[in-house]
This record gives C-alpha cells, sequence and structure tokens, in this order.
C-alpha cells in the first residue's frame, strides 16, 4: 500500500485573523529556547526586567526577568488572549479555574474548588483565553527565572486584583502607557 500524506491542517486562528492561544504558545516555547536572547535580559536582583519583542501577526510578546521571590499578583489581560513558556528557572502560576465576566463587577466571591496550581520550567508552558485570572510567581528564594509572554490582541489594559480567601476584589486597572 503507497504511503499517502495528509496535508497539516493549518493552525487555528483568532476569529479575526490574529494568532490563536495555540499560536502564541508555540511561539512563547520557541522563542525560549533562544538561548541568547535569553541570555541578552539583564537580570536585576531587586525588581523584574523586561524586552518588549515582536510577536506573531501582529501580537505583543515579552521576555521577562523575575528576581527570587517576585510575582505579578492577581490580573487578567483585558481581554486578550495570551500564552507564557518558562525560558530559565521555575514559575508557579496560580489561576482560576473559571471564566470571569471581564467588566460590570468589583467584587466576587469564588466558589470553591476553583483554584489551579502549576509549576512551569524548562520551556514549559501555557495558553489561556480572554477571562483568564492568575498571578505568576518566583517562588525560589535564590534563582532568577525568566519566561516569554504573547498576548493578542495587544492588551489594551491589565486589571490588577486583591484576593482575601475566597474574595475577589477589582483593586486597579493599567493602561498600556503606565508601563
Amino acid at each position: 500500500m503507497p504511503d499517502v500524506q495528509i496535508p497539516a491542517r493549518p493552525p487555528a486562528r483568532a476569529q479575526d485573523g490574529g494568532p490563536s492561544a495555540a499560536q502564541l504558545l508555540d511561539f512563547a516555547r520557541r522563542t525560549a529556547a533562544d538561548r541568547a536572547l535569553v541570555a541578552s535580559l539583564p537580570l536585576d536582583p531587586e525588581g523584574r526586567t523586561w524586552i518588549r519583542l515582536d510577536g506573531p501577526s501582529s501580537s505583543e510578546a515579552w521576555l521577562i526577568g523575575w528576581p527570587p521571590g517576585t510575582g505579578t499578583g492577581w490580573h487578567d489581560h483585558g481581554g486578550s488572549s495570551g500564552a507564557f513558556a518558562a525560558a530559565a528557572g521555575e514559575l508557579t502560576e496560580q489561576s482560576l479555574a473559571a471564566a470571569l465576566p471581564t467588566e460590570g463587577w468589583k467584587t466576587l466571591e469564588l466558589a470553591d474548588g476553583v483554584d489551579r496550581e502549576r509549576r512551569l520550567s524548562d520551556g514549559r508552558g501555557r495558553a489561556f483565553g480572554p477571562h483568564h485570572v492568575h498571578q505568576v510567581l518566583n517562588l525560589s528564594p535564590d534563582t532568577h527565572a525568566v519566561s516569554v509572554h504573547a498576548y493578542y490582541p495587544p492588551l489594551p489594559l491589565m486589571r490588577r486584583y486583591s484576593r482575601n480567601g475566597p474574595v475577589l476584589r477589582l483593586e486597579e486597572i493599567e493602561r498600556p502607557e503606565e508601563w
């Protein structure tokens, strides 16, 4: 029987033709494997450092350095889909397994069982949709971490939240000119 080659299905794209979350993750993983790029990021022992990158198909991307013990706090991505991958060290993502409304609320009481936690190292990453709320942490006491993040559409804003047990409260809305 002759070998039959089935053409690969083109990867799914965002509804408006931009990259899908899976394509953003592929980009983040490939970029995280670029050792020269990762080594070019200046690391600061006191705070996060970053370099803005050209993401695929008009997306936004960042190479971010995380000193030991730093994190983002709880936040969302203003309705953008995204992905990130670890390039060096290990990051912990704490997220909510629930699609939260992106607008129209100040305080939510979360249901039991919505908390998720995963550790990412060695090029491992994750993709997420537009309603994703999480925080990313470098829990190491002595090792920097580096990661690659990509978003589509480019971040229109980020909402920052505080969390007290099951209560998630909107605290601040950041706009791109503040980054």
